[in-house]
């Protein structure tokens, strides 16, 4: 699982065996977590995050969405 970037504590990935998903990114910080689509920017699923705070993870993806589309397709080709 590549990590394409992190950010004060939180880590935004992506899964090797995700290949036939649209382009999206995880973000982790502890034990929560968010799957946010990078063209939509809607939010796949969340567990641990309260509401207030993804908003602010949202602006954190669409802020960084052209280097994780960029390693998205270097990743899967």
């Amino acid at each position: 699982m590549p990590t394409v970037l992190r950010i004060g504590a939180f880590r935004f990935y992506f899964y090797s065996h995700e290949p036939n998903e649209p382009p999206h990114v995880h973000v982790d910080r502890g034990e929560a977590t968010i799957k946010t689509w990078l063209a939509s920017l809607d939010v796949a699923k969340s567990r641990g995050f309260r509401a207030h705070e993804i908003g602010g993870i949202v602006a954190m993806v669409d802020e960084h969405r052209s280097r994780f589309l960029e390693a998205w397709h270097e990743h899967f080709g």
